[in-house]
C-alpha cells in the first residue's frame, strides 16, 4: 500500500487527487490550513487518512509535516498541491508579496523538508504542481508567473542534487493550464478551462507511472511549445492572462 502526503489537500486539485488515492487503496496524509475540510476528508476513509493542519508560510510547517509522516508510518510520495495566484495588473504589493510567501517561501520550506526526509530514508518521489505560467512572464500576474518559474528551476536543481548525492529522490513537475478551481473563481474568463476531476485523473496516472515533467493537457503542451518560440519583442506585445 503506497503512502502519499498531500499538502494542499483541502480544496481543488489536491482534494480531488486525495480522493483518487483513497479509492486506489493508498494511505493518505492530508495537510492544509482548514481543519474542518481535513476532517471531512478523513471521514470519507478513517482507516486510510491521517491529517495535519499546516500553513506552509509558518516556520512550524516542517515540524508538522514530520508529525504527519510519523502517524502515516512513512511516505513514498510527497505531493505539493498548495499555491495561490491572482491577476494583479494594479501591482498591489500585498497580493504580490503574499504570492511570493506562499509560492516561493512556502514551497521551498515544504519541498526541502520532504527532500530531507527522503534523503535520510533511502529515497522517494517529490511531485509538485507548478504551472505553464512558468514558461514566460505573464503581465497580468507577475508574481504568480515568476514564482512558478522559480518552482520549475528549483525542482531542476534538487533533481541534480539528488543525482550528485545518489540519494534516490525522484521528481515530477506537473504543469497544468487553466483549471476550474477556487483559485480562478471570480477572476475573469479563461479559454480551454479544464475540469478539476480531469486534471486530477491525469495527475493520478502520472503518480502511478512517474514522469519527470508533464504538461496538462495536450492542448496546453502544444501552446507551451509555441510560446517558447515567440521572441521577446513579440511576447511583450501580447495580451495573455494568468493561467492556473
Amino acid at each position: 500500500m503506497k503512502r502519499i502526503v498531500i499538502v494542499g489537500a483541502t480544496s481543488g486539485i489536491g482534494l480531488e487527487v486525495a480522493r483518487l488515492c483513497i479509492r486506489a487503496g493508498w494511505r493518505v496524509g492530508a495537510a492544509g490550513r482548514h481543519k474542518e475540510a481535513l476532517e471531512a476528508l478523513r471521514s470519507e476513509a478513517p482507516g486510510q487518512v491521517e491529517t495535519e493542519t499546516i500553513d506552509i508560510t509558518r516556520d512550524d510547517a516542517p515540524e508538522r509535516l514530520a508529525r504527519l509522516v510519523e502517524r502515516l508510518g512513512g511516505m513514498e510520495i510527497y505531493f505539493h498541491a498548495s499555491g495561490i495566484g491572482s491577476r494583479n495588473t494594479a501591482l498591489r504589493p500585498d497580493i504580490e508579496l503574499n504570492t511570493l510567501r506562499t509560492n516561493g517561501e512556502g514551497f521551498v520550506r515544504m519541498v526541502t523538508a520532504a527532500f530531507g526526509h527522503f534523503r535520510s530514508h533511502g529515497g522517494g518521489r517529490i511531485a509538485v504542481i507548478s504551472s505553464i505560467a512558468g514558461t514566460k512572464g505573464l503581465g497580468s500576474a507577475p508574481a504568480y508567473s515568476a514564482t512558478k518559474r522559480m518552482q520549475n528551476t528549483y525542482i531542476d536543481a534538487l533533481a541534480q542534487l539528488s543525482r550528485m548525492e545518489n540519494c534516490g529522490i525522484r521528481f515530477t513537475d506537473i504543469r497544468p493550464g487553466f483549471v476550474a478551481t477556487p483559485l480562478l473563481s471570480g477572476d475573469g474568463r479563461y479559454p480551454m478551462l479544464m475540469r478539476t476531476e480531469k486534471v486530477a485523473a491525469r495527475i493520478m496516472h502520472v503518480l502511478r507511472h512517474p514522469r519527470r515533467r508533464v504538461v496538462i493537457d495536450r492542448r496546453y503542451a502544444l501552446m507551451v511549445f509555441f510560446w517558447k518560440l515567440i521572441p521577446e519583442w513579440l511576447w511583450e506585445r501580447l495580451n495573455i492572462r494568468k493561467d492556473d
